[in-house]
């Protein structure tokens, strides 16, 4: 190979290299710009919910100053939420009424999901179009005549009024429909022929090759379930059954506001979701990639 040929392929190879790291560079630019945009509203509020100054949370608002720890801090704020409401009652309510509902929609909406994805039999198909069709209808739209059927059941005021009506969720049955539907059938008919029945072939092949579902899944209706408002305000009377959403609208409602509770209390309700997705956040990326590829 001639000397010319020898540089041209040497600054080819080095433009290539600046082209690829200035490409990357831009992209941690942008997906840290992101990242600070979406995580600023969250740092403020914990950083607000521990100074125990109401006055210099105040001053703090306008200025980058808000997401500063400094000043007078401590768990003051928190404190003065317990004291003024029973918090840990509405906590056990909104973690007693989500748990229920998320454990007990994975296994039916994953149970209907398997039905429909690998069995065969008539009106399947229907049922599925059914299902998806019910995706798009808002819960505005049904909640009174939900409110009336309830009533008519005594159901009111209770935990299972606000966890069995949402069990059954036909987006959650779409994903895991989705899901099952990707994998290899071969499974199956090995299993059948071994002798397993329908539900052993579920529960010890198809669960757990569907961990990044049953995380994605679960992420999304712990979400939606956590911060449910307008159905628990509808069904409920007193503190006993009303979970985290209604309770911080009755707090927030209180007058003199005291900035600096209001914020303790909404960082009370947000850590629980941040953990909840740091948990199954593996599996939850992991089934975004497969979508990607199947698709």
């Amino acid at each position: 190979m001639s000397t010319t040929a020898v540089t041209r392929t040497t600054s080819y190879s080095l433009g290539y290299r600046v082209r690829k790291g200035v490409r990357l560079a831009v992209t941690y630019l942008v997906m840290i710009l992101l990242a600070a945009f979406f995580l600023f509203p969250i740092v403020f509020m914990l950083v607000a919910s521990l100074k125990a100054n109401e006055s210099q949370i105040i001053r703090d608002m306008s200025k980058l100053t808000a997401f500063i720890p400094y000043g007078e801090l401590g768990l003051r704020n928190y404190r003065d939420v317990f004291a003024q409401m029973p918090f840990a009652r509405f906590m056990f309510n909104s973690v007693f009424v989500v748990g229920s509902t998320v454990v007990g929609g994975l296994i039916v909406n994953s149970m209907i999901a398997y039905a429909l994805a690998r069995l065969r039999f008539r009106g399947r198909q229907l049922i599925l179009t059914l299902i998806i069709a019910l995706i798009i209808i808002p819960f505005e739209a049904v909640a009174v005549p939900l409110l009336l059927m309830v009533n008519r059941f005594g159901w009111l005021d209770s935990y299972h009024v606000q966890i069995i009506p949402f069990i059954a969720d036909p987006f959650s049955i779409f994903l895991f429909y989705q899901f099952f539907v990707g994998l290899p059938r071969d499974l199956d008919e090995a299993a059948l022929v071994d002798g397993a029945s329908l539900f052993r072939i579920y529960w010890n092949i198809i669960l757990p090759l569907s961990r990044p579902v049953f995380a994605t899944v679960a992420i999304l209706q712990f979400l939606a379930n956590w911060g449910k408002f307008l159905w628990p305000l509808m069904v409920t009377r007193g503190f006993e059954y009303r979970p985290l959403p209604v309770a911080i609208q009755q707090f927030f409602s209180q007058d003199p506001k005291v900035w600096g509770d209001i914020f303790a209390f909404a960082s009370m309700i947000t850590v629980p979701v941040l953990i909840v997705f740091l948990l199954f956040q593996k599996w939850f990326v992991q089934s975004v990639a497969t979508s990607g590829i199947k698709g």
